[in-house]
């Protein structure tokens, strides 16, 4: 079970790019989530799916010398999901229409945080070299806040918030 949780029902197990094809994966749950929950439910979510992933990596990992193999993706969703917060809060908080949930930053967000997650600079990269199933899940959690704040900061300049 762990390991079919850490893999994300075995999406990790592409066999190119798995990060990129989990963080992808994760933009129409996201979605999903968003457009049926909302963002209280959709941020909550993600705090679950950190806690399991952080117990399911410690699964997928047990008895290895590899803390972070290629095919666990399980953080890669959490820290996409982070980077999708701006958008799914700023459309909650406008009370714009759930179903709409605009590609501009959807795409802004899957690149920023795949651009965070494999350039890994301080302290995504302070969290990678942990040696845990935590320090798997925080990479990500770190990557997916920097590229949310860039998202934010990029719609601020596009909505003229700074006229």
């Amino acid at each position: 079970m762990g390991r079919f949780l850490a893999t994300f029902f075995y999406i990790g197990l592409a066999p190119r790019a798995p990060g990129t094809v989990g963080s992808a994966a994760a933009i129409p749950l996201a979605y999903l989530l968003h457009r049926y929950a909302g963002f209280p439910l959709f941020a909550l979510a993600t705090l679950l799916v950190f806690l399991l992933g952080w117990w399911a990596s410690a699964e997928a990992t047990r008895g290895q010398d590899e803390h972070d193999p290629g095919e666990i993706v399980i953080d890669e969703v959490v820290g996409q999901w982070i980077a999708l917060w701006p958008l799914s809060l700023g459309l909650w908080m406008r009370g714009i229409d759930p179903a709409i949930f605009p590609y501009p930053g959807w795409i802004g967000g899957f690149l920023l945080f795949r651009l965070f997650d494999i350039w890994k600079p301080w302290p995504v990269r302070w969290a990678d070299r942990k040696d845990s199933a935590f320090g798997v899940m925080l990479d990500d959690v770190l990557a997916g806040l920097m590229a949310a704040i860039v998202v934010t900061m990029l719609a601020a300049i596009a909505h003229g918030w700074f006229r």
